[in-house]
């Protein structure tokens, strides 16, 4: 039986697909009526190649690569998706062939997603890098406050830095927060009233303020205990306060949320929190630079 250690990040999306059609979209949003460029460049074979100018993990090649399909180019990929690059000035990632037109067609968008994506995927390896680093075993994982319409590849780049992805939308795991609780009346009724629908393929994730509502959510049955807003020490008091008084009798995740990023690591981190959340990972990172140029003659 052969094995497979390496998996291929692109097997995550589907052969077939609406992130297909989101491509097809971001093209069209950018030629609205009519392509004055590629008039002018016409269908002259042209072969260009695509760099990267700026360390980081790459991320977005599945992407990028059904841009250049739609444009009907050819592309020799020479990197890997996930690889750390460290150009030296620049550094050749791909080789596009086509008609001019197409190449510069596919140009921009490619390399936005490429730059999106990859900015991503580096923000999330650097941290948890460093959580490794320092000693930290459990997860580290996105939110939910991504961009519109491009959740798909921010989740995905997310995956390829190391991190976890959290929950994709709300009809991936129940997060109960305070607006559900104040409305349903209580931590036990929200839970139960989640449960009834949920069954048990579905997990329920409730956000607590403090040790009290984190000990009803447990009782009541939550998967998952979101200690909001804590920090430093009051976290991991907290942390080891619920561990040892559910300890063999209820089974139940402890994440943090709110407040963690890369320069505050260390005030945070607790082996007693199985799961970190935070936005810093995909929310205003840095894009990494990339640039296409038509190989001169």
């Amino acid at each position: 039986m052969s094995s497979n250690p390496n998996p291929t990040f692109s097997h995550l999306l589907p052969l077939n697909g609406e992130w297909k059609q989101d491509v097809t979209k971001w093209l069209s949003e950018d030629v609205p009526s009519f392509d004055y460029g590629g008039y002018v460049v016409g269908e002259t074979p042209e072969t260009a190649t695509l760099w990267c100018k700026q360390e980081g993990v790459i991320s977005g090649i599945p992407f990028a690569q059904e841009v250049f399909n739609q444009c009907q180019l050819q592309v020799e990929w020479l990197v890997e998706e996930g690889e750390y690059l460290e150009p030296n000035g620049k550094l050749a990632v791909a080789k596009v062939k086509g008609p001019a037109r197409n190449i510069l067609l596919a140009e921009r968008t490619a390399l936005n997603l490429l730059a999106r994506g990859s900015g991503i995927a580096t923000q999330s390896f650097k941290t948890i890098s460093l959580a490794r680093k320092g000693g930290y075993k459990g997860i580290i994982a996105g939110t939910r406050k991504t961009t519109p319409g491009l959740r798909r590849l921010e989740k995905y780049s997310m995956l390829v830095g190391g991190c976890d992805q959290h929950r994709y939308d709300l009809s991936s795991m129940v997060m109960l927060k305070d607006n559900h609780i104040w409305s349903t009346g209580s931590i036990t009724s929200a839970v139960t009233n989640a449960r009834k629908v949920c069954g048990f393929a579905v997990k329920i994730e409730v956000e607590c303020q403090n040790e009290i509502e984190a000990n009803e959510a447990i009782e009541a049955g939550a998967d998952v205990i979101m200690l909001d807003n804590f920090t430093g020490d009051d976290l991991k008091i907290a942390a080891q306060n619920l561990k040892t008084k559910w300890s063999g009798i209820k089974s139940f995740l402890l994440e943090c949320s709110g407040g963690l990023r890369i320069d505050n690591l260390n005030e945070y981190l607790t082996n007693e929190i199985d799961v970190y959340s935070t936005s810093s990972i995909h929310q205003g990172v840095s894009y990494v630079d990339f640039s296409l140029k038509i190989d001169q003659k």
